[in-house]
């Protein structure tokens, strides 16, 4: 029996064979990460945008800043709208249709992500109080997909923010009258923070992290941990049995070590746009 016929026949047997020598089929061992890229202000046409890519996997973000009235609740909040969309051209897994629910989960944590962090202060999208706030709708298109799309789009997220720029706007709040001040440089948007998230799985009885979407499919228990300027911020467990603390500090260690790279790669970014 070849190689490849005996991966499709026993997966998980082919991969514990593999992890018994601290290595994983692509070559890494279990606790190296993938290699990370980003690309700042890849759209024109958008307001901000970024392309991320971790291995093989490739997310894309656009974000278009359109104006809205606030929630009467929240006179003074603007909106911040993340959408991903994960289509079958990043993986036969998928199909045409709706958004898939792993689509519609991935962009409900993305924006509790990004709010809790602090990252945006949705209040500095206010012009004019219970009249005129900024909303952005923040698209994101997985355009490979070979694991961890949840943290590409993280970090494309964030990325694209820091290339966002809005329009200085002069509101009659009386009349409604509306003027865009072209003449005036565009603002950016103020950020108080980098969430940077990486994710973990359990495969075989030992934790792999960065997992490509074979081990994702494979792994019974998954660990995400967001680290924000340094800190940790929030880990969520979903699955499998209970974690020993050592393991879940090389797990940190790790995410701490992404979050070091991305953060000075978007200081880069903002200290070159300068």
């Amino acid at each position: 029996m070849d190689l490849k016929t005996y991966k499709k026949i026993h997966p998980v047997k082919y991969y514990k064979d593999h992890l018994e020598s601290n290595i994983r089929p692509d070559g890494r061992e279990v606790g190296d990460l993938r290699p990370l890229a980003i690309n700042f202000g890849s759209i024109t046409s958008a307001d901000g945008s970024s392309i991320v890519k971790i291995g093989n996997t490739t997310v894309v973000c656009g974000i278009k800043a359109e104006l809205a009235p606030p929630k009467p609740v929240e006179p003074e909040t603007g909106f911040l709208v993340p959408n991903i969309e994960i289509s079958p051209l990043c993986s036969p897994k998928y199909r045409p249709g709706p958004p898939s629910e792993e689509a519609q989960v991935y962009s409900c944590s993305l924006a509790d992500a990004i709010l809790n962090s602090g990252c945006v202060n949705l209040k500095d999208l206010c012009i004019t109080k219970e009249k005129l706030v900024w909303a952005l709708y923040c698209d994101l298109v997985c355009l490979d997909h070979d694991g961890c799309v949840f943290d590409a789009s993280v970090i494309a997220l964030v990325a694209a923010l820091h290339t966002l720029t809005l329009p200085r706007m002069r509101h009659n709040a009386d009349t409604d009258e509306r003027e865009v001040l072209e003449e005036e440089p565009r603002e950016a948007l103020t950020l108080s923070s980098i969430p940077v998230t990486t994710s973990f799985a359990v495969l075989c009885g030992r934790i792999v992290a960065d997992p490509t979407a074979e081990e994702e499919a494979l792994a019974t228990c998954t660990i995400t941990i967001t680290i924000c300027d340094a800190t940790l911020s929030y880990i969520n467990k979903s699955g499998g049995d209970p974690v020993e603390q050592e393991l879940l500090d090389q797990c940190i260690e790790n995410a701490m070590k992404r979050e070091k790279s991305v953060r000075a790669l978007i200081k880069t970014m903002v200290k070159n746009k300068k």
